[in-house]
């Protein structure tokens, strides 16, 4: 079978990822989400790739499920009933959310088209957003007969941008641009199409020349402090981590080249 994903280092400590079906305007199958779960593990727990980049090939960045057909997603066994096939699934596409917050490496997301259903929720579970001016995103399962709260969008989005403004999306459906989403925070940046994947890998770039243990703590206490319940909480992590990353080799490589004037060598140390 073809490949589905394309992946390249274009600079030192970058992994761009592209999903790459655009006939189908790189819509989810099986094949493309087993593939996406595969690279993602791969570097889950690379300290030498230290950004990830997600964009789409052609004109989409994903359209959400292939309306054509799923395929069978690892696992499945011929009989099973309607309900048991569908849940698998689901919890095939829904993992992604864990394997994208799993991966030590931030995860950009450069937005170049049309976001649509599990394309708008892949361009949530990513750490960084950036989008073309020319792109849109849809929470457009509820335009198919389903709920909008799908593979994490009710937890993530009112979360990003509010409740009031998270239920009006959901609930209609309807294409959020880009300008929308700048305005309303569910992008960092809006860029002019020819420029959004080298925009991200900048961003991605800026990300690669700090400590691999400093962001990987940063990522991973940032997710986990959306969900805690209070400040002193989030504050008693926050405490931890950093004498944690005190006494790497790495904070006094940079402290030492912040004093000598010279770029930190890091070595996961």
């Amino acid at each position: 079978m073809p490949d589905v994903i394309v992946t390249e280092r274009p600079r030192p400590g970058v992994l761009l990822i592209r999903l790459d079906r655009p006939d189908a305007l790189n819509a989810m199958n099986a094949q493309l989400v087993e593939s996406l779960h595969d690279v993602l593990a791969d570097v889950r727990h690379d300290s030498e790739t230290r950004a990830i980049v997600v964009t789409g090939s052609g004109r989409a960045f994903c359209a959400g499920i292939d309306l054509r057909g799923y395929g069978a997603p690892p696992g499945a066994q011929e009989g099973e009933g309607r309900a048991q096939a569908g849940m698998r699934v689901q919890q095939h596409i829904a993992a992604l959310v864990e394997a994208f917050r799993g991966a030590r490496p931030p995860v950009i997301a450069a937005i170049n088209g049309a976001a649509a259903g599990g394309g708008m929720a892949l361009a949530l579970m990513a750490d960084v957003r950036i989008m073309s001016e020319t792109a849109s995103m849809h929470a457009s399962f509820i335009n198919r007969g389903q709920s909008s709260c799908d593979i994490g969008v009710s937890w993530l989005l009112p979360r990003m941008i509010g409740f009031a403004r998270a239920a009006e999306i959901m609930l209609t459906g309807r294409p959020v641009d880009a300008a929308e989403c700048e305005r309303v925070g569910l992008v960092s940046r809006v860029v002019p199409a020819e420029r959004i994947v080298d925009e991200a890998i900048d961003v991605a770039e800026d990300i690669a020349r700090n400590s691999p243990f400093g962001v990987w703590m940063t990522k991973e206490v940032m997710w986990s402090n959306l969900e805690v319940p209070s400040l002193r909480a989030a504050m008693d992590l926050e405490n931890r981590t950093q004498i944690l990353a005190a006494m790497t080799r790495d904070h006094r490589e940079a402290v030492l080249s912040f004093l000598e004037k010279r770029p930190a060598v890091y070595r996961n140390h």
